[in-house]
């Protein structure tokens, strides 16, 4: 079958599953997996050949004719799309149930669906007209599905908070399709690096794709999102909604030209979501909060990526530009991969506890073996720890960036620092990791929900080590991925078509391995010990306490507030404290909570002095016509009193 046949398959599997969502989720689901099945398929077609699939039927729609294309770029993003709406639709049989969650199941399954569809119709849409109907498509599909607890007002908050700031997104998004429709003559999208007077559209294009995609400072409504939606929604959400905002930066990067500016603009960007995003991340302590904060960070490594490629291509493409972007190419299935796997995670624990603050949490990996293997994993993998696929995609970037160190250009002024920052960046992500297995997984139990934890059920677990597969896959083997990586580049700049294999890559490959292999051999040797001389018990030093409870051992905030303080200057964290007071205290309390520093200190105070002058204004239309009248020769008089000033000078 050709990639067309292959499209046409998932097209119509997805019709069926809307179809039968209501009434047959096991029909729904079955339709779910066979379009992943053929979307992959179809993406993988085009990624090993580079070449690409067009259809363009005379059949209008919106006073403009259809215009599908499938290139190694949009196959990129299609096929990260296919695993994880694959893998969520298996998670959420069990997850979302039509048992637990009867009034939202069903049409959550049909809202999935569509989120879906509409996902891939951006990807290969080649018309701007249709690219923005889409667009807007699939993000009130994403509304309905964040807001699927909606009696819940933080719920409802976090949904009209995401839908504002997707919305503000599109406007800007229409004035750049708009505006490239003006100039060029027409919606039809491709290649136009030689039409210079184009290259300032960028600017919206970064703000519209920017806010989709999560960057800081456009970052405000990610949290809270994330937070709120049901899990397997929030691992689509940061594994490939934000990867669209991405897809748009590249996409149209590559087919327009950009301002001077752009390049450097880009990677500054995306160090300060990296820096930025992880230093959030450490002080939340709300476990879905913390991930999605997480997303910021490496949305910001992709940019990282992207930015450097633009700078490449600005100073004569040299190979280290090639390196940045296949960094950040490689980041984007890696990102998607490992926080899905995180969130699914993340999702397990929800289900067995019903609590999603770590600090009521503890000592899981006793009752949830298999959730809190693969939620280590991924979090090996996303703070970039060899042998696993975070460790390939940084280290392509940081190749590229100790290249143009070397190129000894006006470049490494900002390559030094960026190296610097991101691997803070992944030491930070670290220690965030470290916080988050040490507070839920190990220790004592803190809650009665924690004591009573148990284990997910098949349809969550195999998703999850589908994806824990897919970032071993890749760290072990990242040279099998590289023409897929190579092609979606190539789509991306013609002219690195040429460029081979770099040996890194395969080095890295082999050393993963031989650390794989050691790393297991280790275990093994370790496994045997503990299985012949058996596992001795002693208390631990105890500090004096006869009786140590689980209240004496670390909370998230107390594991990280050390780390946290040195970025106290931007979290800006609100303390709540009853100090202890008298010989015999009967009670004293600490608790420490991080906000969201853009959007409480910056963006509601304006929004409130906006809204403040509008109901001033709304003041004036009481409906007197003789204050209308005094209005009018108000406005007269200082028309008059102006051309009077002008006509004196």
């Amino acid at each position: 079958m050709n990639p067309g046949e292959l499209l046409l398959l998932a097209a119509v599997a997805l019709i069926l599953g809307a179809a039968s969502a209501h009434r047959a989720p096991r029909v729904w689901l079955g339709a779910a997996l066979v379009a992943a099945a053929a979307a992959l398929a179809a993406a993988v077609l085009v990624l090993a050949g580079g070449a690409t699939w067009e259809w363009n039927p005379d059949f209008p729609v919106g006073g403009e004719e259809v215009h599908l294309r499938l290139d190694a770029l949009s196959a990129f993003f299609l096929a990260l799309l296919a695993v994880l709406g694959g893998t969520c639709s298996a998670y959420s049989h069990t997850y979302w149930s039509d048992a637990a969650h009867p009034r939202s199941a069903r049409s959550g399954r049909a809202w999935l669906t569509a989120l879906l569809a509409f996902m891939g119709f951006v990807l290969l849409s080649a018309n701007g007209l249709h690219f923005l109907i889409g667009w807007e498509l699939y993000t009130g599909a994403a509304y309905f599905l964040i807001t699927r607890e909606r009696q819940k007002r933080e719920v409802r908050a976090a949904g009209w908070l995401y839908l504002a700031a997707s919305h503000a997104g599109t406007l800007c998004l229409f004035a750049f399709f708009a505006l490239l429709a003006a100039r060029t003559g027409g919606w039809e999208l491709g290649p136009m690096r030689d039409r210079t007077d184009l290259a300032p559209l960028f600017w919206l294009a970064l703000a519209g794709f920017g806010l989709k995609a999560g960057m800081f400072p456009l970052h405000i409504w990610l949290p809270s999102a994330h937070a709120n939606a049901p899990s397997h929604v929030s691992a689509i959400l940061s594994g490939v909604t934000l990867k669209m905002g991405i897809y748009g930066l590249v996409r149209f990067s590559g087919w327009l030209p950009v301002p001077e500016a752009a390049g450097w603009t880009v990677a500054v960007l995306g160090v300060v979501s990296a820096v930025l995003g992880v230093a959030f991340a450490l002080g939340q302590h709300d476990l879905k909060r913390l991930l999605a904060y997480h997303s910021v960070e490496n949305i910001g490594i992709i940019l990282i990526g992207l930015g450097f490629a633009m700078i490449a291509t600005a100073h004569g493409n040299p190979a280290w530009g090639q390196l940045a972007l296949a960094g950040g190419l490689l980041h984007v299935w890696n990102h998607g991969l490992f926080k899905a796997l995180l969130f699914l995670g993340a999702g397990s624990v929800l289900h067995a506890t019903g609590t999603r603050e770590m600090s009521r949490l503890g000592g899981l990996w006793r009752a949830m073996p298999w959730t809190a293997g693969c939620f280590t994993l991924g979090a090996a993998a996303i703070s970039g720890l060899p042998p696993l696929n975070g460790f390939v995609s940084e280290w392509l970037v940081y190749l590229g960036l100790f290249d143009a160190v070397g190129s000894r250009s006006s470049v490494s002024w900002v390559a030094v620092p960026a190296v610097v920052l991101l691997a803070m960046t992944g030491a930070l992500a670290l220690a965030c990791f470290v916080k988050v297995c040490g507070v839920v997984f190990l220790g004592l139990p803190r809650t009665e929900a924690a004591k009573h934890a148990h284990e997910c059920g098949n349809f969550m677990r195999v998703p999850m080590l589908v994806l824990a597969a897919a970032c071993v896959a890749i760290g072990l083997a990242p040279v099998l991925f590289w023409p897929a990586i190579a092609h979606a580049t190539a789509a991306w700049k013609p002219d690195w078509a040429k460029l081979d294999t770099p040996a890194p890559i395969v080095t890295l490959g082999v050393c993963n391995l031989a650390f794989a292999l050691l790393g297991a051999a280790a275990a093994w040797f370790l496994w045997r010990r503990v299985k012949q001389n058996g596992v001795s018990h002693a208390v631990t030093w105890d500090c004096g306490y006869a009786a140590p409870t689980p209240r004496m051992q670390y909370t998230a905030g107390s594991f990280a507030g050390l780390i946290t303080g040195w970025f106290a200057w931007i979290l800006r964290p609100e303390r709540h404290e009853h100090l202890v007071k008298g010989n015999f205290p009967s009670h004293a309390s600490h608790a420490e909570h991080t906000p969201e520093t853009v959007l409480e200190k910056i963006v509601q105070p304006a929004g409130a002095v906006v809204m403040a002058l509008s109901t001033a204004v709304r003041r004036l239309q009481h409906g007197r016509l003789q204050a209308y009248i005094f209005y009018l020769v108000l406005g007269l008089a200082a028309l008059a009193l102006l051309v009077f000033m002008g006509g004196g000078k």
